[in-house]
């Protein structure tokens, strides 16, 4: 079973790819970490690309991210498409509440990372100002993508609701 799990910044996608990981037994991986380096530096492109075509070449995965760049990796070995589309009002309660936690407790994220009280509430970087720009842009995206002929093998649950997710508990 291969399974990418999509959805703004906020929604849900590692908590859902966990919990789906541990049910079904299967290994979880997210783009962020594959992508960051210390000092928030981005990997090259190329090597970014590797990392990804390696666990997508793997028989069994869940994948939580939307990068593009790693879309035709992913998407085409995937067996079903999970799409967190909560409403935002939802997205941004949960981002304000994960964004506290991370700055107070210097949560590490991708490539060790953290969040500083600045770049999460006072920078271009803000979590929940890229929540703000990206939402309805990811949300028209997304229903285009999954609306072409090309992912129509795919297997997608659209979520509107987190307690919704049903993929893989039958």
């Amino acid at each position: 079973m291969r399974i990418v799990i999509v959805g703004t910044s906020g929604s849900g996608k590692t908590t859902a790819a966990r919990e789906l990981s541990r049910r079904l037994g299967v290994e979880h991986h997210e783009l962020d970490a594959l992508y960051w380096l210390g000092g928030w530096r981005p990997r090259d492109p190329q090597e970014f690309r590797a990392r990804v075509a390696e666990l997508a070449a793997r028989p069994a995965w869940i994948i939580e991210g939307h990068d593009a760049r790693v879309r035709d990796l992913t998407w085409s070995r995937a067996d079903a498409i999970v799409w967190l589309d909560l409403p935002l009002p939802t997205i941004l309660a949960r981002a304000l509440r994960r964004t506290v936690r991370r700055v107070l407790t210097r949560e590490p994220l991708g490539g060790g990372n953290v969040e500083s009280l600045r770049r999460a509430f006072l920078s271009r970087q803000s979590p929940l100002l890229w929540v703000l720009k990206t939402h309805r842009a990811r949300r028209r995206e997304w229903e285009s993508l999954f609306a072409t002929p090309a992912r129509a093998g795919l297997r997608l649950q659209r979520v509107r609701k987190i307690d919704d997710i049903s993929l893989g508990s039958s």
